[in-house]
């Protein structure tokens, strides 16, 4: 059966766990060709076995600007190009500042807020070109948070701070990029069942607590982001906020 993605590659970030490695799932079996970028080579390993020539490994950290700019010129020169690009990587805390470590601080801006836009930067000139292919359109889509719409209590300072940066920064590229039907997404996930959220640390988001309805999987942020990619070229979805049923934050 044809895939909506047949002959499409995306490059997808984080992609060694939780919502990255369910949407490289999911962009896999709608065709596409998926570039796994993350820190964790064993895990990218296991996950490109399983998805077999759908697959390659590039282990990245997306705080690297000119690690990232390197692995994406590979990926663009052997695959023929970059027609999805997923912003997925993240890292967030919710201490409050008078107890909070600066270096924390500057990691939530290094991965959330630069590492999408080494990426972003590096494959925007891929994704303008791809785009005029016959697919007619590309897509970035950015998996920011309902943090970069509200902030949702004084601990989720920095975090929320990188996703605002990070949605602003969306709409000014959608803004640019709408006339070479580049079309810029974001997914804004509300509480998801991931390792963000299960590290057990003091003031950390706690799936644990969620009621027998639970909380957001990661496959259910996954699904989001196949919808953006799929529409037809001329329909651009560029913002979807997803929460679990009971979340009223």
């Amino acid at each position: 059966m044809t895939g909506r993605l047949d002959g499409t590659t995306a490059v997808v970030t984080g992609a060694s766990s939780g919502i990255g490695n369910a949407t490289a799932r999911a962009l896999a079996a709608e065709g596409a060709t998926v570039a796994l970028f993350a820190r964790r080579r064993d895990r990218l390993e296991d996950l490109a076995a399983e998805l077999g020539d759908h697959a390659e490994v590039h282990e990245v950290d997306v705080t690297d600007a000119d690690a990232v700019r390197d692995a994406i010129e590979a990926v663009a020169r052997d695959r023929g190009g970059i027609g999805v690009l997923v912003n997925n990587a993240g890292y967030g805390t919710m201490d409050p500042a008078l107890e909070a470590d600066l270096g924390e601080w500057r990691t939530m801006v290094d991965v959330n807020l630069n590492g999408v836009l080494a990426t972003t930067h590096a494959a925007v000139s891929h994704l303008t070109r791809a785009a005029r292919g016959g697919r007619g359109v590309a897509d970035v889509v950015t998996v920011s948070s309902v943090a970069g719409r509200k902030v949702n209590g004084p601990g989720s300072n920095v975090y929320a701070a990188t996703k605002h940066a990070v949605n602003a920064f969306s709409e000014a590229l959608r803004q640019e990029l709408a006339p070479q039907h580049v079309r810029v997404g974001l997914v804004e996930p509300g509480l998801v069942d991931t390792e963000l959220t299960n590290t057990g640390r003091d003031n950390a988001p706690d799936a644990s607590s969620a009621s027998e309805l639970g909380v957001l999987e990661a496959q259910d942020i996954a699904d989001a982001i196949v919808y953006v990619v799929t529409r037809p070229p001329r329909t651009a979805v560029n913002e979807v906020l997803v929460r679990p049923i009971e979340q009223t934050g």
